[in-house]
């Protein structure tokens, strides 16, 4: 009970207070970034700025205390606000914070199903189109901050990345993110610089988000309205959590808990649909961020979620000058950060169906600006191609004994619906052979398609007037083939299958 307790607050210890100065320091810059993007996707949904920002705030404090992976950033994102939409103008905020709400509960059911494992169907080449993707997304998402605001933005913006890239070799120890966003506010301040800012973007909040239940009827008229919104806030909020928080896995070498992120995912959304918030998920760019900025632990996200909401009360003027070439310039480095860059050398190395699967998944994603879409078609299409290449595995040869009275049919591969052709066009049902065998000690029957197919097998070749002895698979083929196989019953029918 004792080694429990020590294990558990060693464990505690790692995960809040291992790295508290890098967190700190990290959430700053976080924070100052979450600004603009929660008021941006408060825009994207059609709600008041102030639903984006409490949301960041209520879900960045929440996480850091149910997520299961230490170090990732949760707030508003664009994926979820472009769901809101329909429903936000049809039925107002009120129905959205509900629907939260709502999302919370279903991600928490999904947590609890450990409905996480299933992330291994995922494969590799749609992992690196939702990357890629995804940091096209990102700087898109700032082309409209910069482009066509005059030379002094551009200037900025310039200067601001070769802050960025160039800071490091001075020191190490301050971020440069940080560094960039103090410089050009200064120096568009005392310089008199026109540029967009924070402020720009939207009112900021005067108040702290203040708890209430949603003003909706309580009945299945409502649940029939919020439902269909709620259901995909679900799975595109833990879709892009989950890949976020793998991201994260492979950038700190770390492993994290995807079924209690699943869980603290839904958490945090009740919480934020109580305090009058959108519904929210992980952040792969603030993520990547918060890992770039020395953030590692569960304190990185809390301090993110207090610094948000003490920038936005105490210091909202001060917030409010920071010009948008700052923020651009810092969003810039973390989509070049974030694009595999290798993807381009891959492509001519990996297999057509791979490569296609990627470049589909990428344009998906940036055609719809859904994530969930792009990751849905890659999946799609990478289970087409795989099936395909099973079916193609299927082999039947055969062996004659000396006098040609006797044939032997060896199978080998993966039996199912799509294999069957390939299965059926290995036997030679003309030749004049007495005595048949087919060898199926090698072969996996996956359904009955493919029990319906030795019993076509078998069929022919008994009109053809050869006697036909089957030798059945190991294994759950040869419960398969007891249960379904009909050539050997008299009451059956070949065409039952």
């Amino acid at each position: 009970m004792v080694d429990r307790a020590t294990s558990y607050w060693a464990t505690l210890r790692h995960a809040w207070f291992s790295n508290v100065r890098g967190d700190l320091v990290a959430g700053i810059v976080v924070a100052l970034a979450l600004i603009p993007e929660a008021i941006a996707f408060s825009i994207i949904a059609g709600v008041d700025p102030a639903v984006g920002l409490y949301a960041s705030f209520c879900m960045a404090v929440v996480i850091a205390f149910t997520g299961g992976r230490p170090g990732m950033i949760s707030a508003a994102t664009g994926a979820m606000a472009l769901v809101m939409i329909t429903l936000v103008a049809e039925h107002g905020v009120e129905y959205l914070f509900a629907a939260t709400i709502l999302t919370g509960v279903l991600q928490m059911v999904f947590g609890r199903l450990r409905l996480a494992r299933y992330m291994m169907f995922i494969p590799r080449t749609v992992m690196q189109g939702f990357v890629n993707a995804l940091a096209i997304l990102i700087f898109m998402a700032q082309v409209p901050h910069f482009v066509g605001h005059g030379g002094p933005t551009y200037l900025m913006v310039i200067g601001g990345l070769a802050i960025l890239y160039l800071f490091p070799y001075i020191n190490r120890t301050i971020p440069p993110a940080l560094v960039t966003i103090v410089a050009l506010t200064g120096a568009a301040y005392f310089a008199d610089i026109p540029l967009q800012t924070v402020g720009d973007m939207g009112e900021l909040p005067a108040g702290i988000p203040l708890f209430g239940i949603p003003a909706v009827p309580m009945n299945l008229e409502t649940l029939q309205i919020i439902f269909p919104t709620a259901l995909t806030l679900t799975i595109v909020g833990l879709l892009e959590s989950l890949l976020t928080a793998s991201i994260v896995d492979d950038l700190t070498d770390t492993p994290s808990k995807k079924n209690r992120e699943c869980i603290g995912q839904g958490i945090g959304n009740c919480v934020t649909g109580l305090f009058g918030g959108m519904a929210s998920c992980a952040m792969i760019g603030q993520s990547i961020i918060n890992v770039k900025s020395g953030g590692r632990g569960r304190l990185s996200s809390l301090a993110a979620g207090i610094y948000l909401l003490c920038f936005i009360l105490f210091f909202g003027d001060l917030v409010s000058m920071i010009p948008m070439p700052a923020l651009v310039s810092v969003m810039i480095m973390v989509s070049i950060g974030t694009f595999d860059w290798s993807t381009f050398a891959m492509l001519r190395k990996m297999p057509r169906t791979d490569a296609f699967v990627l470049i589909v998944t990428v344009a998906t994603v940036v055609i719809t600006h859904d994530l969930a879409k792009g990751v849905l078609a890659g999946v799609l299409l990478s289970a087409v191609f795989f099936v395909r290449k099973l079916a193609r595995q299927i082999a039947v040869t055969h062996t004659d004994s000396a006098d040609g009275q006797h044939r032997v049919y060896h199978v080998s591969g993966v039996l199912f619906f799509v294999a069957v052709d390939n299965f059926l066009s290995g036997f030679d049902f003309t030749a004049d052979v007495p005595q048949v065998t087919i060898d199926l000690t090698h072969t996996t029957l996956w359904d009955s398609s493919a029990v319906g197919a030795v019993d076509r097998v078998v069929g022919k070749l008994r009109r053809n007037g050869a006697e036909v002895e089957v030798r059945h698979p190991e294994g759950q083929g040869a419960g398969l083939m007891d249960a379904m196989a009909a050539y050997d019953d008299p009451r059956a029918s070949a065409s039952q299958h």
